[in-house]
């Protein structure tokens, strides 16, 4: 069953057009790739998916509430329960602790600071930066950046993790185990991923993909494989 839907979604910048009708769902549980070429609006596609940012047409519904029309209140509130996000080169805030910047989903919905620690504590172990967990971000090399940003989005155990170019700052063993973890995590939970990437091998870790071009969603819900879609966006 659709997770979140999103349907017939237009949103400008100024003059630029750049989602144009785009509908896609993404489905409890599963892994969706959203592939396609630099400006083809699959990371603005994301932040509507995830209440980020607002279309100016179009509907966004998740279950019975329509993100495109909820209060930044409850937009919020979402994010720290249901929704991880991960951006493409991690944001974490440079005046916490790695430890800190993990737990901090947690701590903003209310959870006791030692048992958000804890549990921040076992995800940077899993994605093997615990070594790194009283530096400071600026102190991080990128891929390391890229997990503990991956362990934040984990840490809450939401309905669905967003990510966006997640192994962009890692070499291709390092992105490798970054996704099996990453898989193997949201496979435990039951936990949906939308995944934004431009490499064919990431994509072709999730369940279905679907592809971008100026702004229209193409293959909708019909499975390709990743060789298919390629060729596509050639």
């Amino acid at each position: 069953m659709p997770l979140i839907t999103a349907t017939g979604l237009t949103k400008r910048y100024g003059r630029s057009e750049t989602l144009r009708g785009a509908s896609a769902d993404l489905r409890a549980g599963e892994i969706l790739a959203v592939t396609g070429a630099s400006g083809s609006g699959k990371s603005t596609l994301l932040r509507c998916l995830a209440g980020i940012v607002r279309p100016d047409e179009g509907a966004v519904a998740y279950g019975s509430e329509r993100l495109d029309r909820l209060p930044e209140a409850r937009l919020s509130e979402l994010r720290r329960t249901d929704f991880g996000v991960m951006f493409q080169f991690g944001q974490l805030i440079p005046e916490l602790t790695v430890l800190d910047n993990v737990a901090l989903p947690l701590l903003l919905a209310g959870t006791a600071r030692a048992e958000a620690q804890q549990r921040a504590d076992a995800w940077l172990e899993r994605f093997g930066v615990r070594g790194q967990a009283e530096m400071r971000p600026g102190e991080l090399s990128g891929g390391q950046s890229q997990r503990a940003a991956l362990a934040r989005a984990l840490n809450t155990e939401p309905k669905a993790v967003f990510a966006d170019e997640p192994t962009g700052a890692l070499d291709s063993l390092a992105g490798e185990q970054v996704m099996t973890a990453l898989v193997h995590a949201c496979r435990e939970s039951g936990t949906a991923v939308l995944l934004i990437t431009h490499d064919a091998q990431i994509a072709a870790y999730a369940d279905r993909e679907v592809w971008l071009r100026d702004g229209a969603v193409h293959c909708g819900a019909t499975r390709f494989t990743v060789q298919e879609a390629t060729r596509h966006e050639v």
